[in-house]
């Protein structure tokens, strides 16, 4: 557990800057790197920024409300942490730096993030996958979320989404289930408490994991809001699971920002007629994502090398798994309802009858064959087996 950070001047200058600057904000971001977070927030406030950076902040820079937005996050028991404090998530984070460097629109870094909830985010998202997906879900996608959400958390694994109906309340419900940790990453202020549906929700997944926001308290949602908060939710996790999504969709914009960040992209097959599947089968057949159906395939997909590798899938054993070609066509041709000559089936079979003779001996020994009054006649299996001895001759 964490204390609380004190609104020291460079906390109280990040809280200033996320309020004056819709995120993401790249040249703010570049500012502060090149000025620092105090010697940052007098240039805004005065207006002495230049070029894109006057886009950014012009609209807002006169709002000074750090102090009331850090009580206001107290008042709900949330709190600032800045890229100064240690439980600050720089590795996972970095990832939107080196896009951003590439010149990929949108991927800059949070100047601040808000958050509810007492744990370390650091160590909350050491080991943790997005999963996200459809708010209008069907119950497939619902009950597969949920076991995800369960399965991954009881691997400690973090679930990571964003608090929205459908695919990501169903994968928070079963992390918190599973008494393991979840992060809720929002589109509004971390009071705001959207959607409305959920809040006993989040309650929960602050009392459990966390939740956080780059928007100050009292901001509301809105669409664009959700878009950018896509890309915190991809750069939280070392991979990302979209288990149900349409054509365009934020769960779709969700995993196209995972693969720009060099994460990798899971996602669930689902019913060839479901709409809320068209999604996942499009990045599947598009090779953008991998295909998973099970928590241990998800874990192997994100764990360490060598590790974390999922059960392997065999086909159930066959008491004829090992007969030879031949040996197998003599068997098919024998009968489990009628006994039949040793001349009858190797016609049937196709084997020479000398062939036919060894191998029907071959198989009584292998319970596989029984030998009757009038001929031979196929065994239910080894269970069948009979005495060695009476293939002693023909």
């Amino acid at each position: 557990m964490t204390s609380v950070p004190k609104a020291d001047p460079v906390r109280l200058a990040r809280a200033y800057l996320v309020r004056v600057a819709e995120p993401p904000a790249p040249r703010l971001v570049e500012l502060v790197e090149q000025e620092g977070p105090i010697r940052a927030a007098e240039l805004v406030r005065r207006g002495a920024v230049t070029g894109d950076g006057v886009r950014e902040t012009a609209a807002r820079r006169h709002l000074d409300l750090a102090s009331q937005d850090v009580a206001a996050a107290g008042a709900v028991g949330a709190r600032l942490i800045i890229p100064e404090d240690e439980d600050w998530p720089g590795w996972q984070l970095l990832a939107l730096r080196l896009a951003g460097s590439r010149g990929i629109q949108g991927m800059a870094e949070p100047l601040a993030l808000w958050v509810r909830g007492a744990a370390a985010l650091s160590e909350v998202v050491d080991r943790s996958v997005s999963v996200v997906g459809a708010r209008s879900a069907s119950g497939y996608g619902e009950q597969v979320a949920g076991e995800f959400g369960y399965g991954l958390a009881a691997r400690q694994v973090t679930v990571v989404s964003g608090a929205a109906y459908g695919i990501d309340g169903s994968a928070h419900r079963g992390a918190l289930g599973a008494g393991g940790l979840t992060v809720a990453v929002l589109g509004s202020g971390i009071d705001v408490g959207y959607p409305a549906g959920h809040a006993g929700l989040l309650r929960a997944i602050a009392e459990q994991g966390l939740v956080i926001s780059e928007h100050p308290p009292g901001t509301p949602p809105a669409r664009h809001r959700f878009l950018v908060r896509n890309r915190l939710i991809a750069a939280l996790g070392a991979g990302a699971v979209v288990v149900e999504a349409g054509r365009r969709s934020g769960a779709h914009n969700t995993a196209s920002t995972a693969r720009v960040l060099g994460r990798t992209v899971m996602a669930v097959p689902g019913p060839v007629t479901s709409a809320m599947s068209v999604g996942c089968h499009q990045l599947l057949r598009s090779g953008e994502a991998i295909a998973v159906t099970t928590v241990d395939e998800v874990v192997e997909t994100i764990g360490r090398v060598g590790a974390d590798l999922a059960p392997r899938q065999r086909s159930p054993a066959r008491a004829t798994d090992g007969l030879d070609r031949v040996a197998l066509q003599v068997h098919e041709a024998l009968s489990t309802r009628a006994e039949h000559s040793d001349e009858w089936t190797a016609v049937q079979s196709g084997v020479p009858l000398e062939r036919v003779r060894a191998l029907l001996c071959e198989l009584e020994l292998l319970g596989l064959a029984q030998r009757g009054e009038s001929g031979w006649r196929r065994a239910a299996g080894p269970s069948a087996r009979t005495s060695p001895g009476r293939c002693g001759g023909s």
